[in-house]
Formats: structure tokens, C-alpha cells, sequence
């Protein structure tokens, strides 16, 4: 339950920080387009998470040349049966044929037909539409698309941008009553700045703050957070000090094979492995530290 609370509240960071958290041009079509995914949905039965993953991904972010050329959000190619317009655009095979429309609702309209009347999709509207895993599964599994990582592309989305929220849009009673709980959430969490760093979600502490009372918000146990952050009970946190929400990597981004760090006056072997999102074991053993070490300002350290 604990690591449920955790994973809604990080979500909902996400939804209120889209500077920080999330790209901001898929913040955008996501305001764009999450009524007429909700509308889709209310007349077809496809997920308005999934609908809005798969513009997305399809589409990026309404970026792609078929989006701008063609208004074809989702891919959709022309197929046996089109007999509308179309443009050529290089996919598994050169010059394929993409089905074209005259606006974005059309695409929207197009995509929920095509999977309703679809008999390779029609085992997915036997599941509720709020099981949005098993529709990205579905999807990849009925040939939706060829990439094999698919699926996980579109939880991916609907996870990172919360978009499950709107599959609860006209819902039952206690669907929407947990869509207001979700609300209250956001605007309570909206105050806190998320980053990430090495593939980990963080924030940076203000003026007031603890580790208590940063896991009453996340609902996770503080002594999780201490662990994850390898403090002690008795430490106290400071304004700019970095929390990170899981147990951090064992060995700094990829990207920085090579990286060497000078040590700056304040900082400490903690605050550097916090800086990289390393384990502070890692630091050690990589620069072959005694126990007792304490570090000077001009030492050099490798990061990986």
C-alpha cells in the first residue's frame, strides 16, 4: 500500500511540475486533446489514457509529418478497405500509404473506429477500461505496432503524464470521488519542484522541511526515505539538500564514464554522491578510500 501512495504521489508531482517533470510539449497535447479522448472513450470504449499515449507516441506530441501534414495522430495506414485521401511517408517499406484527414478530430474519430470494428482488437473492449496495462499489451499483441517494446512505451506515458486519470471521467461513484482525492493531492504536491537525476526521481528540500514531513506527502515511511538517501535518524535536513524517492544507483549515469569531480568548499563525499545519484559505497570503492576519509576541498574523485 505504502509503495502505492508513493507511486501516485510522484505521478502527481509530475502532472503539477511539467517544467521540471515532464516535456512540456506533451503537457501541451495532452490539454489539447484529453477532452476528445474522454469524449472517444464515452462513445467507443477505448481507454482515454490509451488513446492520448498512443497520439503521443504516434505522433509526437502532434510534431510528426503526418500529424502536421496529414492530421494522422495515430498511424494509421491506409489499408485495404480506405478509400479517402493519403499520404506517402517511408515505414517498414519505402512510400506506404498513411491515411489523411482534414483535423485532428477526424484522426481521433478514425482511430477509436478502426479498433472498435477491428476484429483483431475486439478482445480488448472484453477488458474494463481502466485496465490500461492491458490494452498497451493487447495493442502490441493484435499488431498494433512492430516496435516489441510497444506496450511499455505506452504505460510508460500513461504513468509518467498520469493520463489513467481521465479513464475515470463520468465514471461511478467511487471512481469519481478517488479522481477528487487525486485533485487534492496534485494541489497539496503542487509546491514541490521534481527533478530527476540517474534515472531517479528527486526534490530539493526548502526552508521547514524534513524527511517527516516529506513522507507524510509521498505517503512512504520516513525511515524508507533515510535509507534511500543513506542518512541517519539524528540527521537533520537541510534547505538545498537533494531527496531522492528510491534507493539510488550503484553506479553514476553512463554517460559520465570518465567524469572526474573536484571537490568544492561545503561539499562532502555525501552531498557529491547525492549530486550524481550514486551510492556513497561507490565513491568509495572506486577512488579506493579509507574509511575514515574526509574530503578536501581540490581533491579529485571519479564518478565512474
Amino acid at each position: 500500500m505504502k509503495k502505492q501512495l508513493l507511486t501516485l504521489a510522484l505521478s502527481l508531482l509530475l502532472a503539477a511540475a511539467p517544467v521540471r517533470g515532464q516535456n512540456a510539449a506533451y503537457a501541451a497535447y495532452i490539454d489539447k486533446y484529453k477532452d476528445l479522448a474522454v469524449e472517444q472513450m464515452k462513445q467507443y470504449g477505448v481507454p482515454a489514457s490509451i488513446t492520448l499515449a498512443q497520439g503521443l507516441l504516434e505522433s509526437g506530441a502532434g510534431r510528426s509529418y503526418l500529424a502536421r501534414k496529414a492530421n494522422n495522430h495515430f498511424g494509421i495506414k491506409c489499408g485495404g478497405g480506405w478509400r479517402g485521401p493519403y499520404v506517402l511517408r517511408d515505414d517498414d517499406y519505402p512510400d506506404e500509404k498513411f491515411r489523411a484527414y482534414r483535423s485532428a478530430r477526424e484522426s481521433y474519430v478514425d482511430h477509436s473506429v478502426f479498433l472498435r470494428n477491428g476484429r483483431r482488437y475486439a478482445f480488448l473492449f472484453d477488458l474494463r477500461r481502466t485496465d490500461y496495462k492491458g490494452w498497451a499489451r493487447g495493442l502490441k499483441k493484435a499488431g498494433y505496432a512492430t516496435n516489441p517494446r510497444y506496450a511499455d512505451n505506452l504505460i510508460a506515458l500513461i504513468e509518467r503524464y498520469d493520463l489513467d486519470r481521465y479513464d475515470h471521467a463520468g465514471g461511478t461513484r467511487r471512481e469519481r470521488r478517488r479522481t477528487r482525492r487525486e485533485a487534492e493531492e496534485e494541489r497539496r504536491l503542487a509546491a514541490y519542484d521534481v527533478r530527476m537525476c540517474n534515472d531517479n526521481y528527486y526534490v530539493v528540500a526548502r526552508e521547514g522541511q524534513t524527511f517527516a514531513s516529506i513522507a507524510a506527502d509521498m505517503g512512504v515511511r520516513e525511515r524508507r526515505l533515510r535509507e534511500y538517501n543513506e542518512v541517519g535518524p539524528d540527521y537533520r535536513l537541510a534547505a538545498g539538500d537533494i531527496v531522492y524517492f528510491e534507493k539510488k544507483r550503484s553506479k553514476a549515469a553512463r554517460e559520465l564514464r570518465g567524469t572526474v569531480h573536484e571537490v568544492r568548499a561545503g561539499e562532502s563525499l555525501h552531498s557529491i554522491a547525492q549530486r550524481y545519484g550514486m551510492r556513497l559505497k561507490t565513491l568509495y570503492k572506486l577512488n579506493d578510500l579509507p574509511a575514515d576519509y574526509v574530503a578536501r576541498t581540490g581533491d579529485r574523485l571519479r564518478i565512474r
